[in-house]
């Protein structure tokens, strides 16, 4: 094992999780990463001189990385220090009427009542056990397995519980199942939403989705130092097992010899010889040859049809008004319907779209917000990916950000800053960040029963080539990433140990006490 390469592409939350895992396994990591700073999505941006997360905002699922953070003999609860949330969400609509989404259920229950009566509460609490008995059933056979069909997964599950796996209502979508809960449409377009935190829509996605519900109420935190710091903290704990992070490294190709992986090749032309390889990417960069003919056949191609949403991402520093922000607060629209008819059939953003809105510094432990003072904000549209063939136009982008302006304003929300304040990625943008994508930042769009089966898994067509990511298997979101990159780790892992079996000192997935000091340019 000593001494055997893997260059990991990518310094996302699967390459870096993926590199955490390996480097303490004895493995010799580099991963190379294209951006000045790792992270991947989560990003920041700092238009006033302090930083904003540019990505991700919601930690939850903290198990998995406590469970990475042992494997690789690090200590979780130092490196990140996490505050639960009490509210999950405040939400809002025209009417100004608001509500919270709480960790505790039974204060969601008696918030719901007083928002939509005890019918709904009463039915609200059904939905939650329907949720939680759709995490339990597929959690160890889909979420923490490697990728499989559909047989598979009913194999996995267990014939004699096909109960359980019809239940789940996997041929259902997540917007009718919702509607044998909800009869308030307002409550039936807020749990519709959780379609979106994999970049899909509530009309075509799965009513399986209703699992987030499940996670979110299992603990939502806030990072100290925000989210990047969670990339910042994987980032050490690879580096103090012995791996090297180089970044602004680009990949031009990934090479192979006698049908395996060999090499990758930089952007300066170096090469970096390799026993294995990770690509912490859309697999969508492999498949359109973004990374070399070699590599092209090592995963199968998304259609552009078949993609996930992209976003209009603003961030600003300032102060605002007229509406009690919490951490986490959505803004919907008047007509959900109409919002996704403009992104996936016409290819636009919604005339009238939902907003969500992360106000980084409320319920944050020891950061405080004073009255009238600027404040760290993320603003997120949902848009179509069409970033590579479609840029939108100064006015077309002008118009967007005024909608949703307008629509915060309806709500009771004023942002004080000058248009030009507003720091924007919109979808051309984030097809530059990740090529390949048009701006999809979730992979696959989850939409059908069979989608979740779509996705590649750890392994790929070329042996030593394996995937890590969002776009890959289990899917789309921080921890989804997380666990894509352990799963690479242990795929490899295993492949290696099964070819070379004779070795009785190798194992799969021992803790490694390996602390060489390495240059990290991160």
């Amino acid at each position: 094992m000593r001494g055997e390469k893997v260059v990991i592409i990518g310094a996302g939350i699967g390459g870096l999780s993926a590199a955490a895992l390996l480097a303490s396994r004895g493995f010799d990591v580099t991963v190379l990463e294209k951006e000045a700073a790792v992270g991947g999505k989560l990003r920041t941006l700092s238009p006033s001189g302090r930083p904003i997360d540019a990505g991700p905002t919601v930690f939850t699922m903290r198990w998995v990385f406590e469970s990475i953070f042992a494997q690789a003999g690090g200590d979780f609860a130092r490196s990140i220090k996490l505050s639960p949330l009490d509210i999950l969400a405040r939400h809002a609509w025209d009417d100004r009427e608001t509500l919270d989404l709480h960790a505790d259920i039974q204060a969601s229950i008696d918030a719901i009542a007083r928002f939509s009566g005890p019918d709904e509460a009463r039915r609200y609490g059904e939905f939650c056990a329907q949720a939680k008995r759709t995490y339990t059933t597929l959690e160890q056979p889909f979420l923490r397995g490697s990728k499989t069909s559909s047989f598979g997964l009913t194999r996995r599950i267990g014939f004699a519980n096909i109960g359980a796996m019809m239940s789940i209502r996997p041929f259902t979508s997540l917007w009718n199942t919702l509607g044998r809960y909800f009869h308030d449409p307002r409550l039936q377009q807020l749990f519709g939403r959780y379609a979106t935190y994999c970049g899909s829509s509530p009309y075509l996605a799965p009513a399986t989705l209703m699992l987030i519900a499940h996670v979110e109420q299992s603990g939502v935190w806030s990072v100290e130092g925000g989210m990047h710091h969670v990339a910042r903290a994987m980032a050490e704990l690879a580096v103090q097992n012995g791996a090297v992070i180089r970044c602004n490294a680009g990949c031009a190709a990934i090479e192979t010899r006698g049908g395996r992986v060999s090499a990758v090749r930089l952007d300066d032309g170096t090469t970096l010889e390799a026993d294995h390889i990770i690509a912490n990417c859309d697999p969508a960069a492999i498949a359109t040859a973004l990374f070399g003919e070699d590599a092209r056949r090592a995963v199968t191609p998304t259609k552009p049809a078949e993609r996930s949403l992209s976003a209009f991402c603003w961030v600003i520093d300032a102060a605002t008004q007229g509406f009690d922000l919490s951490r986490h607060n959505v803004f919907f629209s008047p007509n959900y319907a109409a919002e996704f008819a403009d992104i996936l059939g016409k290819g636009r953003p919604p005339a009238d779209p939902t907003v969500y809105v992360c106000a980084q510094d409320r319920d944050q432990p020891g950061v405080g917000v004073t009255p009238g003072a600027p404040e760290r904000i993320q603003i997120i549209v949902n848009a179509p990916a069409n970033g590579d063939h479609r840029p939108f136009s100064p006015e077309e982008i002008a118009q967007c950000q005024t909608r949703m302006l307008d629509r915060l304003a309806k709500c009771g929300l004023t942002i004080n800053a000058t248009p030009d304040q507003l720091k924007l990625t919109t979808p051309q943008g984030f097809n530059q960040l990740f090529p390949a994508t048009g701006g999809a930042l979730y992979g696959r769009a989850t939409h059908g029963w069979a989608a979740a089966f779509k996705r590649p898994g750890a392994r790929t067509a070329i042996p030593g080539l394996y995937l890590a990511g969002g776009g890959t298997h289990p899917g789309a979101g921080v921890p989804m990433a997380a666990l894509s990159g352990w799963q690479a780790a242990d795929s490899l892992s295993q492949d290696r140990a099964s070819t070379r079996a004779f070795h009785p000192a190798d194992t799969t997935g021992g803790i490694s006490t390996r602390s060489a000091k390495t240059d990290v340019t991160a």
